[in-house]
């Protein structure tokens, strides 16, 4: 954990220590906290290729002292032409995870950009685009060193990377997995930065860069189109909140699965847990989970969808009685395989106390794989979240978003303190959250001992194998996981700091202006303050 009275000017933390520089240099030219994740965002998208990239989607909450927080949804929709018939005339049962038809819906990561700077305008803020860029055109140019998850995830989606439209020439060499610490170099993307500082965001969505990327998509065989990519928009929303003993928790809203991760917290508080770590923990939060997870499966979806708002289930008569269902010494049936993600979360307080929670994705590894030779750019895979059954809450229909696991967290505590928090994971997110969150908040631990300490997530898998119950690392208390399996809770193990549980962070900000910061010895990243 950094903690550190002095940085007055600010604190950031991502999964990867060079978007932790980034932002830090930012912060430390007096950018605000919407510049300096901006320029962590870019960054990371180069460095972490197979996590995130201006091919994927993105969400924000933003909170400035003494104002409502609020959300951006950086997601796009599927395209005018992607419809049921589409996949039924390529003979798909269900929409791939990889390859042109894979790459159905708008990537929505640079117009949610665009709509944080908007905000930042309000505040003063005026770094210009070039600046913001400088670390990961730097890196896209000159090269930055792979990383063992990059490689994990290659390796383990190779098969399907290799078919994938312009993957192997980019990200492979001389057709081999790049090794740990070698050096990859992304110059097509650098130019794209280059000139979406000179032009401006817009230009990814309706300019020079918006026809390459639609010429390249329609040669790789993807559905979307140029008009496509021109009518879409990042929007500005109002997030979901949650009132708590301890303070209001804020979270996004549909189409992405925000509103789990607050009626699980919302359950889990009103089981009377005493500690973190011991069965009733584990236990009251696996339960909390399904409970959580029953309500989402129903009915999130892409709220113009929605026959029922949100809030409705956050209400305290709705919690009650999901709470109420809850048999605290026995587990219930749970047969839902989790979703896969593979995401970056990144969180800044800069010394105004503005905060900033933010995640982007490609979803799955490399997304759907198609990489767009003149822009450098690899699409995102979110509309695998579609369903092709037209009876689905998530039925695939034209200009319709896809159900979305991003969702990053942010708290307003009653003593004072400004918390951002969240973590990949697909699926997983709200269980992460709810651990993060339980541990530093209702039981006081520091920020880095929560993030480092042992956890576990319903459904979850290891290499592709079928979901487990309930996966737990090793670092868990044996007798604990025994007693776990004896309330009926299916357990596989896991290894210590696995990367299937999660690249988690966490930022706070105290009544007296210190900030304390921890970063996910799972991952690659780092806690910087100045």
């Amino acid at each position: 954990m950094l903690n550190t009275p002095m940085a007055r000017r600010g604190m950031v933390s991502t999964p990867h220590h060079l978007a932790s520089q980034a932002a830090l240099s930012v912060l430390r030219e007096g950018g605000n906290a919407i510049e300096a994740a901006i320029a962590a965002a870019a960054t990371l998208a180069v460095v972490y290729p197979h996590m995130n990239g201006l091919g994927g989607d993105g969400f924000w909450l933003i909170a400035e002292p003494g104002k409502p927080p609020v959300s951006i949804d950086g997601s796009g929709a599927s395209g005018a032409k992607v419809d049921l018939d589409l996949y039924k005339s390529a003979r798909q049962k269900v929409i791939p995870a990889k390859g042109p038809l894979a790459a159905n819906t708008v990537a929505g990561v640079v117009s949610g950009w665009q709509a944080a700077l908007d905000v930042s305008a309000h505040w003063g803020g005026g770094m210009p685009l070039e600046r913001l860029f400088e670390d990961a055109t730097h890196y896209a140019r000159q090269g930055f060193a792979v990383t063992g998850h990059q490689v994990e995830c290659t390796t383990r989606n190779l098969a399907a990377l290799r078919k994938s439209p312009g993957f192997s020439g980019l990200f492979l060499n001389k057709n081999k997995i790049p090794a740990l610490g070698s050096i990859q170099t992304l110059p097509a993307l650098a130019d794209t930065l280059d000139r979406l500082a000179e032009r401006g965001l817009d230009d990814f969505y309706r300019g020079e860069v918006a026809r390459a990327i639609a010429d390249d998509l329609k040669s790789a065989g993807s559905p979307l189109k140029a008009e496509d990519l021109a009518r879409h928009r990042g929007m500005r929303r109002r997030p979901l909140s949650l009132g708590l003993p301890a303070g209001t928790l804020f979270n996004t809203a549909p189409p992405t699965q925000g509103l789990a991760s607050l009626i699980l917290l919302g359950v889990f508080q009103r089981l009377g847990v005493k500690k973190a770590g011991d069965f009733a923990w584990v236990h009251g939060l696996v339960e909390a989970t399904k409970k959580a997870y029953r309500v989402r499966d129903a009915h999130v979806t892409d709220p113009h969808r929605m026959s029922v708002h949100a809030t409705t289930y956050l209400t305290d008569p709705m919690l009650d009685a999901l709470a109420e269902e809850i048999d605290p010494a026995r587990a219930a049936p749970w047969g839902q395989p989790a979703g896969d993600g593979d995401t970056v979360w990144l969180g800044v307080i800069d010394g105004q106390g503005r905060a900033v929670s933010y995640i982007q994705s490609l979803f799955h590894a490399f997304g759907s794989g198609v990489t767009l030779p003149q822009t450098g750019i690899v699409w995102h895979n979110r509309g695998f979240s579609f369903s092709l059954d037209p009876e689905h809450r998530n039925v695939l229909e034209p200009r319709r978003k896809p159900f979305h696991t991003l969702s990053p967290a942010l708290a307003r505590l009653k003593d004072g303190r400004t918390m951002v928090w969240g973590s990949m994971g697909g699926d997983s997110q709200p269980q992460i959250q709810a651990q993060l969150f339980t541990r530093t908040v209702l039981f006081g631990e520091n920020p880095q001992a929560a993030v480092a300490a042992p956890r576990f997530a319903l459904g979850r898998s290891l290499d592709g194998a079928a979901p487990s119950g309930l996966l737990v690392e090793g670092r868990f208390d044996p007798a604990l996981v025994q007693e776990l399996s004896k309330a009926g809770h299916d357990i596989q193990r896991t290894g210590d700091y696995d990367s299937a549980l999660g690249h988690a962070g966490m930022v706070i900000r105290r009544a007296d202006g210190t900030l304390e910061g921890a970063a996910d010895p799972r991952a690659d990243g780092s806690v910087a303050a100045w």
